[in-house]
């Protein structure tokens, strides 16, 4: 009896201490596991996925300027100088950079510095000196000094990508104007001065490179780092690249050794969702926090959704018709003229960007200091169009092609649109339906009578502008417009320093072109963005691109 009831007691007595034992390590296990939880719960706050149209298809901006190249940039690179940034006039919740005018500011700019730390540009302005920041490492560890800022302009001019573009607009002609004045000062040095000299330092397109690890891994064979930068980066700026798998996902991660405000996201994952549709799913459905790029009609469905909202800025997208010069009958400015008073861009607008979009009236973005668009004459009127076809020598119209991008979703509607107005002038348009592929081949051969184009100049700068786009010897003057008289213009501009004068020459040059009409001016999109509700931080940037470092949940 007495045996039983020990037993009993030793049964009871490991019961109980069982018992204990599971709640003690109930209590130890439990703070674990709310811990993993937690730290769970901040990785995914701290994770920003993205559903892009494409991954990058390389990381050279020499060489590619694909979407998700150029979102790229921005994170992986840093640059010598930003612009401030203040809210977006129409949408307070967005920053955008000030790219204004500031006669109060130094050198009438609101800029900061980043890889420059101060700047000073001779009485002339033919010279400006770059103190640089100290300590700042790239993504290899390398320290940064001026030999990054030599090598990097030096890597233009041999490379002779877009880069060549960057050094002429600026007038530089050889490498040796870009000087080093000690380990942490370069200067650019010029033969007449230029208005765009700081601009240029913010361009995206003239990111600082780590000129030690591309010597590094490039060799004799790759001095210039093309093959390793389709593939890698070498730079200064918050992320490194952490995988990328083309035609599925790009990971980036932030560093913790930048120099400048840790990121809020410390993992950025760029899916690639070749459809529009798809990415507007994901979003409305929590697996992504930003959908890239949607239809405008798509934009419209969030409305009234309080898990994802939407963000339209104005922006410095163009899209226009290049009425090539050199093909008859758009040699004539009386059938370019008539060309764009068939336009019926309010129609466009209302019926295809669902109000997403302004009419173009300039030839460069109407957000840009000097842009003017008192100049604009060409409200739809096809009476007045088929008066100047006669007065051209074309009464009763002609036949000609309209080539555009397959990939793009609005301009097959536009050309629609475009072809039953001209219809009613007496002008017959075949449409030309190009795969997005070989689109822009057929742009830059300049061979299509007729060719829709969509694109930016990404230096906030009248001169820049129109060199891009008017300028004869212009790699993008892809309507072959030449005029002798706008060139002279576009490079008087470009090294005249005070703004009153500057603005009198655009004025001009702006006129002359509007007048000449090289473009079918249709409009100007806007940049929209959608996403998570509980994204905050979108900035708008005139290269129309992402910076993962501005986003963080609020």
């Amino acid at each position: 009896m007495a045996d039983e009831t020990n037993r009993s007691v030793t049964c009871l007595e490991r019961r109980q201490l069982l018992k204990t034992a599971v709640v003690a390590g109930a209590a130890v296990v439990a703070p674990a596991a709310l811990r993993d939880e937690a730290a769970q719960a901040q990785s995914r706050d701290s994770t920003l996925v993205i559903a892009a149209p494409a991954t990058p298809q390389g990381l050279d901006i020499e060489f590619d300027v694909s979407l998700g190249s150029i979102d790229s940039l921005g994170p992986l690179y840093e640059y010598m100088l930003a612009y401030d940034k203040i809210p977006d006039p129409q949408n307070p919740d967005v920053l955008r950079e000030d790219t204004a005018v500031h006669p109060d500011r130094k050198y009438g700019l609101a800029l900061r510095g980043r890889l420059a730390s101060d700047w000073e540009i001779s009485d002339s302005g033919k010279k400006a000196t770059f103190k640089l920041r100290e300590g700042v490492k790239s993504n290899w560890g390398n320290t940064f000094s001026a030999e990054d800022v030599k090598w990097t302009w030096e890597r233009k001019f041999n490379l002779k990508g877009q880069g060549i573009f960057q050094t002429s607009v600026l007038g530089l002609k050889h490498p040796d104007q870009v000087k080093i004045e000690g380990p942490m000062a370069i200067s650019f040095n010029l033969e007449k001065p230029s208005p765009i000299l700081l601009k240029q330092q913010c361009n995206l397109a003239n990111p600082i490179y780590d000129s030690k690890k591309i010597k590094e891994v490039g060799g004799s064979d790759d001095p210039w780092g093309a093959k390793f930068l389709q593939n890698q980066s070498a730079g200064f700026g918050p992320y490194r690249l952490k995988q990328l798998v083309r035609g599925q996902q790009a990971v980036f991660e932030a560093r913790s050794d930048y120099w400048d405000t840790a990121p809020f996201m410390k993992t950025v994952i760029m899916r690639e969702v070749p459809t529009s549709a798809a990415r507007l799913s994901l979003l409305q459905g929590g697996a992504v926090d930003i959908a890239q790029f949607l239809q405008p009609r798509e934009y419209m469905s969030l409305k009234g959704d309080k898990a994802v909202a939407f963000d339209a800025v104005n922006a410095s997208y163009m899209i226009w018709l290049e009425l090539n010069a050199k093909i008859k009958p758009f040699d004539n400015v009386q059938v370019r003229r008539a060309m764009n008073l068939a336009l019926p861009r309010d129609e466009i607008i209302r019926t295809i960007y669902y109000g997403l979009a302004d009419p173009q009236k300039a030839p460069m973005p109407y957000i840009y200091p000097m842009a003017n668009l008192s100049f604009f004459e060409y409200s739809y009127n096809l009476a007045a169009a088929k008066k100047l076809l006669a007065e051209a020598g074309f009464p009763n119209g002609f036949k000609t092609t309209l080539s555009y991008n397959a990939g793009d979703p609005t301009q097959e509607p536009i050309a629609l649109l475009y072809q039953t107005a001209l219809r009613q002038i007496g002008i017959e348009i075949q449409l030309d339906k190009l795969p997005a592929g070989v689109f822009y081949e057929n742009v830059t051969k300049r061979q299509k009578p007729v060719i829709f184009y969509l694109d930016s100049p990404w230096t906030p700068d009248p001169g820049y502008s129109m060199f891009l786009y008017f300028h004869s010897k212009s790699y993008v003057d892809y309507s072959n417009y030449d005029n002798p008289k706008v060139n002279d213009l576009i490079e008087s501009g470009l090294k005249t320093l005070d703004d009153s004068v500057r603005k009198t020459i655009y004025d001009e040059a702006q006129k002359t072109v509007m007048d000449e009409a090289p473009w079918g001016f249709i409009a100007y999109p806007k940049y929209a963005l959608a996403r998570k509700a509980n994204l905050k931080g979108f900035t708008y940037y005139t290269s129309n691109n992402l910076r993962f470092q501005d986003f963080k949940r609020g």
